[in-house]
């Protein structure tokens, strides 16, 4: 399952990016799904704070497709100057090359890992024609409809995906799989009904939930969350251990000098545990992650290893 097994010295005084970022040069940070996403407004949020501590302009571009992998893969081909970083959710960096043999790039290898940003935890949603409050209620009732229920993602792979695939083999619960390409497009027909189950993060589903227009049955994380100190976890519901978040880090392309790796990571480090950062994280469904280059570094291998053995074990095709 998801977790089952799933100084106060400016770093601009410190030493300056390096000059592809230099003389009023923008760096990017490049986002691998549609703009109004969760990790689209972190990314933003993140932008706006590094051009602050920085001094220099660092614009979000977006780049969609295949779950966040054709990101992936533009940056792992970018000149490695500093001028251009990434920031993934975890699915296209250790769940998609588990599951395609076509992605142009090597986690392990295609990047330098510069710092974990944050953690967006999913939430379990219906629209409110279904006739179900709680995780029990909904499991029944989709074994009582077989093939009534779909349920949308993200995308192929992502963890939108991944984890409710996961959900029903642990229930049994038979829902058609409907991919979209970001999660924004996924609301839109899970608010008109032409889908009508969710597991996706809090950033895209709380608007929606608080207006009733969405109905909040389960949280995904291992603890009940701050935004929905009510709603009990899918673990409370009856599947122990259960999990379903969705991590992001940064990451610069491979041969990026160390010294530009250690400072972006100095500054992201910083700015991720500035209280007035975490406030506007925590506006977006987004938990603060804060980490050094070497704890993301460890973090990601052992989630790479993790992700490759729970998937072959799980016998999860994709679509």
């Amino acid at each position: 399952m998801l977790r089952r097994h799933f100084a106060a010295l400016s770093l601009a005084a410190l030493c300056p990016l390096p000059a592809a970022s230099q003389g009023g040069k923008v760096a990017r940070i490049v986002v691998g799904f549609p703009a109004g996403q969760g990790i689209d407004l972190v990314s933003r949020i993140v932008a706006d704070a590094l051009k602050d501590e920085l001094g220099e302009t660092f614009i979000v571009e977006n780049k969609p497709g295949q779950g966040g992998s054709i990101a992936l893969g533009q940056v792992a081909r970018s000149v490695p100057d500093g001028s251009t970083i990434l920031i993934s959710a975890m699915a296209a960096l250790v769940i998609a090359p588990h599951l395609y043999k076509n992605v142009t790039y090597d986690t392990l290898k295609s990047f330098e890992p510069v710092g974990r940003v944050g953690d967006l935890p999913l939430v379990l949603v219906v629209n409110p024609s279904v006739p179900a409050k709680t995780l029990p209620e909904l499991i029944a009732y989709a074994k009582a409809n077989p093939d009534k229920l779909s349920h949308s993602s993200s995308g192929n792979s992502t963890v939108s995906h991944i984890a409710m695939e996961e959900l029903k083999h642990a229930t049994g619960m038979k829902i058609l799989h409907v991919p979209y390409q970001g999660s924004a497009a996924a609301m839109n027909d899970l608010i008109a009904g032409n889908v009508q189950v969710a597991l996706d993060t809090v950033a895209v589903t709380r608007p929606h939930i608080e207006a009733g227009r969405l109905r909040l049955i389960a949280v995904g994380s291992l603890e009940r969350l701050p935004f929905f100190p009510d709603t009990p976890t899918i673990a409370e519901q009856g599947f122990a251990g259960f999990e379903a978040n969705a991590w992001l880090g940064m990451l610069l392309p491979a041969g990026t000098p160390r010294e530009t790796v250690e400072r972006l990571a100095a500054a992201l480090n910083k700015i991720v545990r500035a209280p007035a950062v975490q406030q506007k994280f925590m506006a977006v469904g987004t938990l603060p992650r804060p980490s050094t280059t070497a704890e993301f570094d460890a973090f990601l291998k052992a989630e790479y290893a993790r992700w490759g053995k729970a998937i072959a074990a799980s016998g999860i095709k994709a679509d």
